[in-house]
């Protein structure tokens, strides 16, 4: 991973809710899990994908750091009794271990709601900055992650077919990924074709790391992970390891990653780049 995207990615995210606030408990809360470390992986593929198109990575800042606020929000909100009910998040007490769950669940709240203002106050032209909001909202809401969220606690304790677990898992998963690959399309203003292949590179990226999460939930351990492990066998919940099997997911994640090689190969300009994040993104440990 480029350490230099990851420098520009933390300083921004470092800068987040540091001022004087009404309420000096609530900011310390958000800044508590948006500096607990991760991946950075969705502002990360952002940046990549722009430069592997020609673009300036740090043109993918302003709704790369939306994106990562979102995501936090609903690590939070996941983390909760009423949810997940995790005690441990990176390695680190969920928020709402360490602060409440009333303050974790209006952490996630600002979160979520300061996050389009990384857009609105960007340098991104008034068509690009709707454009995104759209694609984020879309992504974020009742249509993408939130339903996805909702359908995975709807089929819990229930056999489900290979259908429904991919669109469980494309939209509570997915689309936030899908969302920061797709999303240079919009800042570049690319042609069909190239947005196109965006489209399918973001989808399968969405999916990838989905069935590694699964995978790494059967074969992981909390010091790499920084959570639990065997959390969707004790929730009873569907995986793809559990409808296909452990070593048939692997085939599976091997086949979707060549496939997505194949189509980054034919719009970018500077493919290296992008391509070792996909790996890693597979091959990753935690």
């Amino acid at each position: 991973m480029n350490k230099e995207h990851i420098a520009l990615i933390n300083a921004s995210i470092d800068g987040l809710y540091q001022q004087k606030a009404l309420s000096e408990l609530l900011n310390e809360s958000i800044r508590y899990s948006l500096q607990a470390g991760g991946k950075r992986i969705r502002p990360l593929l952002l940046m990549t994908t722009l430069e592997s198109l020609g673009g300036r990575p740090e043109d993918g800042l302003p709704f790369g750091i939306a994106v990562e606020m979102i995501h936090t929000y609903s690590l939070i909100h996941d983390d909760l009794p009423a949810m997940d009910n995790d005690e441990y998040r990176r390695g680190k007490l969920t928020n709402h271990k360490v602060y409440g769950e009333a303050t974790a669940i209006l952490a996630g709240d600002a979160l979520l709601t300061d996050s389009f203002n990384q857009i609105l106050f960007s340098q991104y032209s008034n068509e690009t900055k709707i454009k995104l909001m759209s694609l984020l909202i879309n992504a974020a809401g009742s249509n993408g992650m939130v339903a996805g969220q909702m359908l995975d606690m709807e089929n819990e304790n229930k056999t489900i077919d290979m259908s429904t677990l991919e669109t469980i898992h494309h939209h509570k998963t997915g689309d936030l990924i899908h969302a920061s690959i797709y999303a240079a399309g919009i800042i570049l203003n690319s042609d069909t074709k190239e947005r196109d292949a965006l489209d399918k590179i973001g989808r399968n990226i969405g999916l990838m790391f989905q069935i590694k999460d699964d995978i790494l939930d059967v074969e992981g351990d909390f010091e790499s992970i920084g959570k639990a492990v065997g959390s969707d066998i004790e929730n009873d919940k569907s995986t793809y390891v559990s409808l296909l099997g452990l070593e048939a997911s692997k085939q599976k994640l091997d086949q979707i990653l060549k496939d997505t090689i194949e189509i980054v190969e034919t719009i970018a300009t500077n493919k290296t780049s992008l391509i070792d994040l996909i790996v890693f993104i597979v091959k990753r440990n935690k």
